[in-house]
């Protein structure tokens, strides 16, 4: 989006609604393992804060990613839950049987740590294919 959108009320509600959105994502994200919600849930919010600043400020947003960068965010992303999930079979555990992990914890926080890397990789992986999306239907291109 290449023009702004908003107006002085959007503009505000923006300012106001943007921020609560984004702690509400990582409370989603922290508390996934122990209550609904989770990775994708906190990547679709995080997502949407970012399409919101770019719907609303839009050359000028401080969010702004390009669809660009979140293609290849969405492949880190991708990379890191493959990874912890393959990671434990290459320390002789089964296939995301955290409490492998050669860290100095408890088995159960070894599980949580691993749980949340997991999640980590999927609100990335969300995240960055929503901006993706939004990128691709609002690109202008020359003819």
């Amino acid at each position: 989006m290449n023009r702004r959108f908003g107006t002085i009320v959007l503009g505000t509600a923006f300012r106001f609604l943007v921020p609560f959105i984004m702690v509400y994502g990582m409370y989603v994200l922290m508390h996934g393992e122990y209550s609904p919600g989770g990775g994708f849930q906190a990547g679709a919010l995080f997502g949407i804060a970012v399409v919101l600043d770019r719907l609303v400020q839009g050359e000028e947003a401080m969010l702004s990613i390009s669809g660009t960068k979140a293609v290849i965010l969405a492949g880190i992303g991708t990379f890191i839950y493959g990874f912890i999930g393959v990671l434990t079979v290459l320390l002789n555990g089964n296939f995301l049987e955290y409490g492998v992990f050669p860290l100095d914890m408890i088995e159960g926080e070894r599980h949580a740590l691993g749980i949340l890397g997991i999640e980590i990789g999927v609100t990335i992986c969300v995240m960055a294919t929503i901006i993706a999306i939004f990128d691709a239907l609002t690109r202008r291109e020359e003819w």
